[in-house]
């Protein structure tokens, strides 16, 4: 996690973690359940396999979302969301209630 870190504010904080392309679109599809990487890509077509790792990273390493590895032929990865990151729920189901009104005007 990076704690440490300094913050100009609050929302710097939460933009630090959350901030990137794809990373609340990806925490929005996590709440509702676990994913393999194949499941996010189907989902998220608009990412690269790069950019979606890149993410999936960050927030691993933030302690947002776990990964866990199959040692099967292919190799199988999931993707979840850890308790601190269900924190952040309220958060991005207000963006996508906005979002929702946004579309909607």
């Amino acid at each position: 996690m990076i704690a440490n870190k300094n913050y100009n504010c609050p929302v710097d904080a939460v933009l630090q973690i959350i901030g990137g392309k794809y990373k609340p679109i990806i925490l929005y599809h996590l709440l509702e359940k676990t994913l393999r990487f194949s499941e996010l890509r189907r989902l998220i077509p608009q990412a690269t396999a790069k950019m979606l790792t890149q993410q999936l990273r960050e927030l691993e390493a933030d302690g947002i979302i776990n990964r866990k590895v199959y040692p099967i032929v292919p190799p199988k990865t999931e993707y979840s969301i850890t308790e601190h990151g269900k924190t952040l729920e309220p958060i991005i189901t207000a963006m996508c209630d906005w979002g929702k009104f946004y579309m909607n005007k």
